[in-house]
């Protein structure tokens, strides 16, 4: 676009969103365009690695979830899920208020051209619909909400195959949309206030969006037979986190198998679980490399002689010579790995996690480990993926299909520029 454009990201810190949402503003920024980011102090190092401007939200809360002493939010495995899920909505929902004055009131002060926003700043929403500027929402991860049809997110299920399950997939997406409903009168609460219409339910505010971008593989993620009209897949984004630093491996990372043991970037009370996959691997055929990441402390696992453990690694490199990678199975994580064709052994935690190791069984891309599992069924998951290279042969033909979608379908730049471009007046 001539001249380009002035965009404003809003987001969170949520640990796998920043990433492939500045990955998308680094693209727009080479593309000519102008980004600036309104978010919590934590953001402002990978906003500005990204080439952003950046301002700290005046009111609105920190979420912080990379710091596992002060996250707003403590939904790792072991607290009461019902608990976590009524304090995460409340602190995302209670904060709309101040979140929607933050967005305009910077909209008041600086001239915006467009706005990026995390679909899950439900308040940024808000002042983006009231603000009348072309809004595109970013939704880094599979296709959660609740449709008709479709397995329910968190639940790690395979799409029906019978009859049990699509009334399975009739009935929960269903009892989940009533449950959204009764959040709506705080939205609604914020609206009023800014002169707009009620909603019915919290996610309608996606509906008025003038694009929402799917940051992920249809061929990952199968999209649902009724998408609504302004929501594009457009592929992942599968950029290193700015914090990456470089890695030297003590040993020749060629001379056997290399395993990549990749956890979550936010607190899990994974620890645990990366010192069992360490004791599994210890003395087996393999070098592996763990890495922390922020959430861990130096210290908290320990390596070995063919178990080496860092802050941080440039994963995006690592990959290209992985044989399988261990992982929690973030999307972020997921991603990264199949873009690149590694198999993987997947022990999910929360969230989302389930869903994607349930995408990666399915497409025979790798194998399912309770994150309980002890060292010999740990020891054992990595020798069937590497034993059988059925698993490979899958995970390289996802990445094959990453890549030709990459060239011939939805692209977030194209798609993100063209919301602008064709946005009334």
């Amino acid at each position: 676009m001539a001249g380009g454009s002035d965009f404003l990201l809003t987001t969170w810190q949520g640990g796998g969103n920043v990433p492939p949402e500045l990955g998308l503003a680094r693209r727009l920024i080479e593309a000519g365009h102008r980004v600036h980011v309104l978010s919590e102090p934590s953001v402002e190092p990978d906003a500005r690695a990204a080439g952003c401007s950046f301002t700290r939200w005046p009111t609105a809360p920190s979420l912080n979830a990379v710091d596992r002493d002060n996250a707003a939010i403590k939904d790792w495995p072991g607290n009461n899920p019902v608990t976590s899920l009524r304090d995460g909505a409340r602190l995302v929902l209670g904060q709309a208020d101040r979140c929607a004055h933050d967005v305009l009131g910077f909209l008041d002060a600086h001239h915006v051209d467009a706005l990026l926003v995390d679909v899950f700043l439900f308040g940024a929403l808000i002042a983006a619909e009231r603000s009348g500027l072309p809004t595109i929402g970013l939704l880094p991860s599979i296709y959660v909400r609740p449709t008709r049809g479709r397995p329910m997110m968190g639940t790690g299920w395979l799409p029906a195959t019978g009859p049990l399950g699509t009334c399975r997939d009739i009935i929960v997406p269903a009892l989940a949309t009533r449950l959204l409903r009764r959040a709506a009168p705080r939205v609604n609460a914020v609206r009023a206030d800014l002169s707009l219409a009620p909603v019915t339910d919290v996610l309608e505010l996606w509906d008025r969006c003038t694009r929402l971008l799917v940051m992920t593989s249809p061929s990952f993620d199968q999209p649902p037979d009724r998408l609504p009209a302004n929501v594009r897949y457009v592929g992942p984004i599968t950029d290193d986190p700015s914090w990456t630093q470089p890695w030297t491996p003590p040993w020749p990372i060629d001379e056997r198998p290399f395993v990549l043991v990749a956890m979550s970037s936010t607190y899990q009370r994974h620890d645990a679980i990366l010192r069992r996959v360490v004791a599994a691997l210890d003395g087996q055929p393999v070098n592996a490399l763990v890495t922390l990441g922020p959430a861990l402390h130096d210290g908290e696992v320990v390596g070995t002689d063919n178990v080496a453990v860092a802050s941080s690694a440039p994963h995006s490199e690592l990959l290209n010579r992985a044989s399988v990678v261990i992982t929690h199975a973030g999307h972020g994580s997921v991603v990264k790995a199949l873009a690149r064709g590694v198999p993987m052994v997947c022990m999910p935690q929360g969230r989302d996690q389930k869903d994607n190791t349930s995408r990666v069984v399915a497409a025979g891309a790798g194998v399912r480990l309770s994150r309980h599992a002890g060292e010999p069924a740990i020891r054992a998951a990595v020798q069937e993926v590497l034993g059988d290279p059925s698993y490979r042969a899958n995970a390289q033909r996802l990445a094959h299909a990453f890549a030709h979608e990459a060239r011939n379908g939805p692209n977030a730049v194209v798609e993100t520029e063209d919301a602008v471009r064709t946005a009334p007046g």
